[in-house]
């Protein structure tokens, strides 16, 4: 077993750059989950996925895009940072469920149903009159 201990930051939303990333790295900071997603629908997500991208290729002695677990220990080990994407709410998927798959093409492994407003799947809590959205399966077939 692993007694490692790691310094992650579990969300962060930021005007990311280069001074951002070191940082990080003299905090030994070893990963961090950035907001890929606010608001954004599936294509602004696309176009940050690009401005990403461009991070990681300039700044590759800094930062790498984490998409396991193992990645963190990858970080510490590099003395880098492992930056995780995910959403803040379900925006970027919209009424698309097939866009989920696409999302985790792109490397993004955390979303949330919803933030403080009421989304497609879940209701925030800024919402007066909360709903749950329940699926009804039909169990004749189970018996």
């Amino acid at each position: 077993m692993n007694t490692k201990n790691f310094k992650i930051d579990n969300l962060q939303y930021c005007n990311w750059s280069k001074e951002i990333f070191e940082i990080n790295k003299e905090a030994k900071l070893d990963a961090i989950h950035v907001t890929i997603a606010y608001h954004e629908d599936f294509n602004e997500v696309e176009k940050n996925i690009s401005i990403w991208n461009n991070h990681f290729k300039n700044f590759k002695d800094l930062i790498f895009h984490g998409k396991t677990y193992k990645d963190i220990e990858k970080a510490n080990k590099e003395k880098k940072t492992a930056v995780f994407f995910g959403f803040q709410n379900c925006s970027p998927i919209g009424d698309n469920i097939g866009l989920v798959e696409e999302i985790y093409k792109l490397g993004i492994i955390f979303m949330q149903l919803t933030y403080n407003n009421q989304s497609l799947l879940a209701t925030g809590c800024y919402e007066k009159n909360k709903f749950i959205i329940t699926h009804y399966l039909d169990r004749s077939n189970l018996l």
